[in-house]
């Protein structure tokens, strides 16, 4: 479902304005997840990491309206329900990536079991799209696994900045005893300002310091 915005009341209308049609522009913030407890937890769980950050990520996202951006056929803007993760996968093969994408659910459980049976049906695809029917309100995570960084930025040359997260993260090192993965965040300014980035983050980093999730629904 898509909910218009109603102009007349809405804040950010100046500023969306500003960014979408006179200064068209977008920002990337990079940031290090502590990830010692979740990994933990994965661990202990017997969860696959890939899928479970995606799910926390996607939860995370229903919780901030700026992240669920989108417009109209005529360019008006409103909010999405829901965003669902558009992911890539590795060929070992080839050395190149596909793209994917498992529908959202609140239920994790159910979340997990249509990722992995996703991967398993499309995942040796090769191609920019290896499942077809990705829905229009969807957002981009990718995991860069080889790498530390401390900085990245997603550019489109040309084009104007995704009002949907543009999500990439990388490999998690130790660091005085704690477990660090590199997470950088991509969007439209016109979309997000600073304050909401911070919130978003500053959310997700609590759900991944106190999240139990289970393969299996809780009875």
């Amino acid at each position: 479902m898509f909910t218009p915005i109603d102009p007349t009341t809405w804040p950010r209308r100046e500023h969306f304005h500003y960014y979408r049609n006179i200064l068209p522009c977008g920002y990337s913030v990079t940031v290090s997840l502590d990830v010692t407890r979740f990994r933990a937890m994965c661990r202990e769980n017997g969860l696959k990491f890939y899928p479970s950050f995606i799910w926390c990520v996607s939860h995370n996202i229903l919780a901030h309206p700026a992240f669920r951006m989108g417009v109209d056929g005529a360019g008006n803007p409103g909010y999405h329900d829901v965003l669902h993760p558009n992911y890539t996968v590795f060929h070992d093969d080839d050395h190149t990536f596909s793209d994917l994408w498992t529908e959202h659910n609140e239920d994790f459980a159910a979340f997990y079991r249509q990722f992995l049976a996703d991967v398993a049906q499309y995942g040796g695809n090769h191609g920019m799209k290896a499942k077809p029917g990705q829905p229009a309100n969807f957002y981009c995570i990718s995991c860069v696994p080889w790498l530390d960084f401390t900085g990245y930025a997603s550019m489109a040359a040309g084009g104007a900045p995704q009002l949907f997260p543009v999500i990439t993260y990388g490999k998690a090192t130790q660091q005085a005893g704690r477990e660090r993965l590199p997470f950088a965040l991509n969007i439209a300014h016109a979309a997000a300002d600073g304050w909401h980035t911070s919130q978003f983050l500053s959310s997700l980093q609590a759900l991944l310091d106190a999240v139990e999730l289970r393969k299996e629904a809780t009875p």
